[in-house]
């Protein structure tokens, strides 16, 4: 006979895997569109809003992981539920992030007019090849990088609790952006060193054409739940 607590360990990693997954497809599916859509230049800034994105994408595997400190059974259903709990707040948490990523991809779209033009633009394979050889790619990259990193910075001292934490509590969102903010000021060398590894793991995961992402968000959601339960007491 199966240990029950082995069995139920067992559930929840598949269901971390199947969430890992399916954002996995989710990441092809986009991709896909954009390349049929002929905005193949839109992948990068996109791929790269996938960070903003993340931790509100995460909301199940919280959900899974606040089941499992519990002791209780779960299934994909019930991680789901994770976007509900509770679900306006959560909802509003998500628009921002929206705006953000939207924002980002824009800015994005206006830097590589600028530094590339807009007449022209390269099919995906040759893409990488064209910006290698243009002068312009040292300053898009200062200037992309250096941006995308204040915007990162920011995304990231507003969600890096709050997300777990609204999953785990009945707060506002405003109150749980308070918190996330003081959390990450006040640990900012960990949660500095913690988000340069989320870069690194998920930036790797990446480069196989998001396959990596079955593994690294389980593991990244995970671990962001336990350091919101550290650090928070409530």
């Amino acid at each position: 006979m199966d240990h029950p607590r082995l069995a139920g360990h067992d559930g929840d990693r598949a269901i971390s895997l199947t969430l890992g997954a399916a954002l996995t497809v989710f990441g092809w599916v986009l991709a896909l569109l954009l390349f049929e859509i002929g905005s193949t230049w839109a992948i990068l800034p996109m791929t790269a809003g996938f960070f903003i994105l993340a931790p509100l994408l995460a909301a199940p595997l919280y959900e899974t992981s606040r089941r499992m400190e519990l002791g209780l059974p779960t299934t994909l259903a019930d991680a789901v539920q994770g976007f509900r709990r509770p679900g306006t707040q959560i909802a509003m948490m998500g628009v921002v992030l929206l705006l953000v990523h939207l924002f980002w991809v824009r800015v994005a779209g206006l830097l590589f007019a600028l530094f590339f033009g807009t007449v022209g633009i390269p099919s995906l394979d040759r893409l990488p090849l064209v910006m290698l050889q243009s002068d312009a790619l040292v300053p898009f990259l200062v200037v992309g990088t250096g941006f995308g990193f204040l915007l990162a910075a920011g995304t990231f001292a507003i969600a890096a609790v709050s997300l777990p934490m609204l999953v785990d509590q009945e707060v506002s969102f405003l109150e749980a952006v308070t918190i996330s903010i003081q959390a990450v000021l006040e640990n900012w060398q960990a949660m500095a060193l913690w988000a340069g590894l989320i870069v690194l793991f998920t930036g790797l995961a990446l480069v196989p054409f998001f396959l990596g992402l079955v593994l690294v968000l389980p593991l990244v959601g995970h671990a962001t739940w336990h350091a919101y339960r550290d650090m928070v007491v409530r």
